[in-house]
């Protein structure tokens, strides 16, 4: 099996809904978040690429113009952003486009990974 990954990043902010008062996730905060893409294949294409790596400039373009500098509460609709629903909705978004897609990994911290893999 062949594998191979991008990283992309982007600055954001969020709020946890449901925490304790004292949490540090309750109060609306921010992250220097990397993205990290996986895809994999049995075979080669003709190019001897799983897919070129400029293919994903596509993903690029959808961080930096819906996720970079946002709130990302307002971007995905909903109070619960964690790196682990970032990660599955990358991945989704990567599958409808990249079919080698087979994980996603986030992270909002440079000690702290979460990664969705079906």
């Amino acid at each position: 099996m062949y594998r191979i990954t991008k990283m992309f990043d982007f600055s954001a902010s969020h709020q946890l809904a449901g925490l304790p008062e004292d949490h540090p996730c309750s109060r609306l905060h921010g992250h220097n978040y990397v993205v990290e893409i996986e895809l994999s294949g049995e075979t080669l294409n003709p190019h001897g690429f799983v897919r070129d790596y400029r293919e994903l400039s596509e993903l690029k373009r959808y961080i930096d113009e819906r996720f970079d500098h946002r709130h990302l509460n307002e971007v995905l609709g909903h109070d619960h952003v964690t790196a682990e629903t970032l990660a599955r909705h990358f991945f989704e978004w990567c599958s409808e486009r990249f079919p080698e897609i087979s994980a996603a990994r986030v992270s909002e911290t440079p000690k702290t990974w979460a990664e969705y893999r079906p």
